[in-house]
């Protein structure tokens, strides 16, 4: 306890008002708003060289390649996608990920018997994948590109933009005048240099995930949907007992690449994630896809990160903090102990939360984001 003695009291001289800044609340939105300008002027004054880790290694292959070799490579050397390149024309030719292997598997799964399937993928390569999307119907990937120069912001307008995980960095040889890809950028090194770099900024993110709108949300609550309604409509969603196929089905309808599997009280037991599927076809088992989920999980890899779970009273900053200690690629959001209070359950689904989101909330309307350099509040 601290004790004080009265004292005549001094005569000051006063000085001319001088009008301070307006202090807000730490948890204000305005201290929010603050904190996402000042990481929209950071990514401005950034470029994409500075995202680059001080070590790093790019896989880039050749659109002749076979599919099984080119899929043995990612899985070698632990990544999930990797820049083509035309060798004939010596130029940039898109990118290979881990959804262009589940569209292949869902053509074969469809149109061929197993043997036939585990025959002709020996042969099948990589520069035919995009006859196969035209077959299937789905959505072919963007052939985007940009220079190692550009800002970050630049880069995450063009990652959203185009719905696209990862942007090819090229350049131009000065003597030959082709073209040279030099790294990738993807939207968790983005968002990963923000957390690194940002940390009293994002410290300052104090909104709620819910407030915020990030992520995609269940229409309705499991206990009470409308009479045939998907309680989790719009999200993707399995049980144990579902079939691998039938999750490879709605990760090339949907271009999704992990689907949460729930029991029957919609409680969240594991994910399955594309990766998963890939294991399976890389020991050629083509047969596997009419596994159970709950048998194929016995087969997956031992380096599985475990499922990434919060709730939708999460704040922005402590997701980006977790971005920042390990490497996340999605959040599945549960109903946590505010909901469980107002008759929920724990654990249950809400909704899932991707990179995507994050970064389109940072990044914010690509229409109005150039004029941040006023004093206007960034607009989400």
């Amino acid at each position: 306890m601290a004790t004080f003695s009265p004292t005549s009291p001094k005569i000051v001289k006063r000085k001319g008002s001088v009008r301070r800044a307006r202090q807000h609340p730490p948890d204000s939105i305005e201290t929010h708003n603050a904190a996402l300008n000042a990481i929209r002027v950071h990514l401005k004054d950034s470029s994409c060289y500075d995202a680059f880790p001080v070590s790093f290694r790019l896989i880039v292959l050749d659109t002749k390649l076979n599919v099984k070799k080119a899929l043995q490579c990612l899985l070698l050397n632990g990544v999930v996608s990797a820049p083509l390149w035309n060798s004939s024309t010596s130029t940039f030719a898109g990118m290979l990920t881990v959804l262009d292997i589940i569209h292949l598997i869902q053509y074969y799964y469809r149109t061929a018997s197993y043997d036939y399937a585990a025959a002709d993928v020996e042969h099948f390569r990589l520069e035919s994948l995009r006859d196969i999307e035209k077959e299937l119907g789905v959505a072919q990937p963007p052939l985007l590109r940009e220079h190692p120069t550009s800002s970050l912001y630049d880069a995450g307008k063009l990652l959203i933009q185009t719905h696209a995980r990862r942007l090819p960095l090229l350049d131009n040889d000065s003597e030959t005048g082709h073209e040279v890809i030099v790294s990738v950028l993807t939207q968790y090194r983005l968002l990963k240099f923000i957390a690194i770099n940002c940390t009293k900024d994002i410290q300052s993110l104090n909104q709620s995930l819910r407030k915020l709108k990030i992520g995609t949300y269940v229409s309705s609550l499991p206990g009470d949907p409308k009479e045939g309604a998907n309680p989790y409509y719009p999200i993707a969603t399995a049980s144990l007992d579902t079939s691998v196929f039938d999750v490879v089905h709605m990760f090339s309808e949907r271009s999704i690449s992990a689907v949460p599997i729930l029991d029957e009280d919609g409680v969240v037991v594991n994910l399955y994630e594309t990766v998963d599927v890939i294991t399976l076809v890389r020991l050629g088992a083509y047969q596997s896809l009419d596994l159970k989920i709950k048998d194929a999980l016995t087969q997956r890899s031992p380096d599985f990160p475990g499922v990434v779970v919060c709730t939708a009273n999460d704040s922005l900053g402590t997701l980006l903090q977790l971005v920042k200690q390990r490497r996340v690629h999605r959040l599945v959001v549960v109903e946590g102990e505010e909901e469980e209070k107002n008759g929920g359950k724990k654990g249950r689904l809400m909704g899932m939360i991707t990179l995507s989101d994050v970064l389109r909330y940072l990044i914010g309307n690509v229409d109005i984001a150039e004029a941040q350099e006023t004093e206007e509040e960034p607009k989400p």
